[in-house]
């Protein structure tokens, strides 16, 4: 004869309220560790030793030893990428973020086989204000210019219809600060310099 099923008991976190064995991919696993070592230290044997935590200290001095301007060793490798413009920026994780690179993309999408739209990438990078730049082309090119989020959740110019004839005399005439050498077109998915 089978067995009669028995119901699985989940023990959730009194902290962040998630299934225990799912505290280490909650919000704040710091928070929920002190309420695991009583309550589920069966789940997480690190957490009695203290060995977690010596862990996440040595990692931490790793990154502090290799970061800029903190120790004589590991500096000759970020020095060279600093001088390339793309400067290190520590996220709170202690993971390293590149600045972008200064250079304004311009693309144009054909949409409806005849219409088209052209998309001003990066002029905020140079101190441009896009509000006033979208009002700037809208006039100019007597056409609809809108600011609006793209793909990757950063602020771009749409303007209606292809500019791309004028608009790279345009940005360097009314934008001193933008050189030519960083204005890019996009073409067939590659990037071509303008100048």
């Amino acid at each position: 004869m089978a067995e009669k099923p028995q119901p699985v008991h989940v023990v959730y976190c009194g902290v962040c309220g998630l299934p225990a064995e799912y505290c280490e991919f909650g919000p704040d696993f710091a928070k929920c560790k002190p309420w695991l070592r009583e309550n589920a230290p069966d789940l997480y044997p690190d957490l009695l030793s203290g060995k977690d935590d010596k862990e996440v200290e040595k990692a931490a001095e790793k990154l502090q030893a290799v970061g800029i301007g903190g120790g004589a060793g590991g500096d000759v490798s970020v020095g060279a990428s600093t001088s390339k413009q793309e400067e290190v920026k520590r996220l709170p994780g202690g993971k390293i973020k590149k600045k972008e690179k200064q250079e304004v993309v311009i693309e144009k999408i054909v949409r409806n086989k005849r219409k088209c739209v052209t998309v001003v990438k990066g002029l905020d990078l140079f101190g441009v204000k896009l509000s006033d730049a979208s009002k700037k082309l809208g006039k100019k090119f007597a056409t609809g210019a809108s600011v609006v989020k793209g793909p990757t959740e950063k602020e771009q110019i749409d303007v209606q219809g292809d500019i791309s004839y004028d608009i790279v005399e345009f940005i360097t005439d009314t934008w001193p600060d933008v050189p030519e050498s960083a204005i890019f077109f996009i073409e067939d998915g590659r990037k071509v310099a303008a100048a």
